[in-house]
């Protein structure tokens, strides 16, 4: 195992009726911008908790934060910020609201000139203040309700960039199954699709004697795999969205990282996609991680042959490297199987994407002096490698 720091200060909510929690989580004396999306909350009620619980606070509101959050959006929340005195905000939505308000935070203190040095130059931009944030999340995907990461989108560009800081973790983030029911399908199943990948990138690289963080990760791949036919057929079942509500908060805590070698190549080259083409978050991983497993087979051979073992339950006779391969290749079978019960999609083609921006996306990893995989070993030609293995 290698040696580690794990920090995570971020207090939990958990379960029904919480929301109303909230008032007490924030000082009195704040001035509360609560951040949301596209006005679901107003629809499924969530609203009308939070501005109850905050009846006796100052707040004000800034909607239409979109998926996959852009730049031009959240500079327009970082002046309401500035106008009004914001001194704490408050996330109600999914997890692009939650990462967008990160980005808020941080923008609204940044002293620099340009907020996006932030995302393009971090080695000498650091976040060094960042206003506190809450989170009430309806849609559990990214698992940005425990972590201090975010990613953020910029259109006019075409650029998806991450940004993370200490600063950047929610004071608390509040987990109500009940908001969930009114997802949709595909909401519902990009939000598994993201937190089934999340927890891959980290475990599917390779040994480091980290049995407990493996077996960690086994519980969450096993978990979202038993639960998911039950979700599909019983929206409405709250202990299967609990579980899986917690299943995608626990993918990315930092919890099943600690002390291992992680990957990001699936996320990385998936964000391109979705800057490019406008696919879904969980989309583009569901296109890019089948093409990255059979580029790196050869690195990724132990890992992801123990994976088809132990959550897949795949059985085969014999020992070694060529007893290892066919639990690989059943392993990736049964994955794609997963993502199709669910009706997404596990190619480019599949959404009628063509190479002509390939070389222009494998190009920018070259640019930014990027290499990808647990070994740094993905440079744009692999990129091209796996961006045609993805068609």
């Amino acid at each position: 195992m290698k040696n580690f720091e794990y920090y995570n200060p971020v207090k939990i909510i958990f379960g029904r009726d919480t929301i109303s929690k909230t008032s007490k989580l924030i000082p009195e004396t704040a001035r509360i911008l609560i951040t949301y999306g596209g006005g679901s909350i107003k629809k499924n009620g969530v609203y009308d908790q939070v501005k109850n619980s905050l009846k006796n606070h100052i707040f004000f509101e800034f909607g239409g934060i979109e998926a996959n959050p852009d730049f031009d959006t959240l500079m327009k929340a970082v002046e309401l910020v500035k106008k009004e005195k914001i001194d704490f905000l408050l996330s109600v939505g999914g997890g692009s609201v939650l990462d967008g308000t990160k980005f808020i935070a941080a923008a609204a203190l940044y002293e620099g000139k340009d907020p996006w040095d932030l995302l393009t130059q971090k080695k000498t931009n650091k976040i060094e203040k960042a206003l506190p944030i809450g989170a009430i999340l309806t849609l559990p995907a990214t698992g940005s309700e425990m972590n201090g990461f975010a990613v953020i989108s910029r259109r006019e560009t075409k650029e998806k960039l991450t940004l993370g800081s200490p600063l950047l973790f929610p004071k608390f983030s509040i987990l109500d199954p009940v908001t969930t029911f009114t997802l949709d399908k595909r909401q519902t199943t990009n939000g598994i699709v993201d937190a089934y990948v999340h927890v891959l990138e980290q475990y599917i690289t390779y040994d480091v004697n980290s049995p407990l963080q493996d077996r960690q990760s086994e519980a969450l791949l096993k978990t979202l795999v038993d639960e998911t036919p039950k979700l599909l057929k019983d929206p409405d079942n709250y202990d299967t969205r609990a579980n899986i509500m917690w299943c995608a908060t626990q993918a990315l805590n930092g919890l099943v990282a600690c002390g291992i070698i992680q990957d990001w190549t699936t996320h990385m080259i998936g964000h391109e996609i979705t800057a490019f083409y406008g696919l879904d978050h969980a989309q583009s991983l569901a296109v890019i991680l089948p093409a990255v497993l059979k580029h790196q087979k050869e690195n990724k051979l132990q890992k992801f042959s123990q994976y088809g073992r132990r959550v897949w339950h795949i059985v085969n006779k014999g020992e070694g490297r060529s007893a290892d391969e066919l639990v690989y290749d059943i392993a990736l079978e049964k994955t794609l199987s997963y993502f199709h019960q669910m009706d997404v999609k596990t190619k480019l083609s599949d959404y009628n994407i063509t190479p002509e921006n390939f070389q222009e996306i494998a190009d920018r990893f070259d640019e930014r002096k990027i290499k990808l995989g647990e070994h740094q070993n993905i440079t744009s030609k692999e990129v091209m490698e796996i961006l045609h293995l993805a068609l």
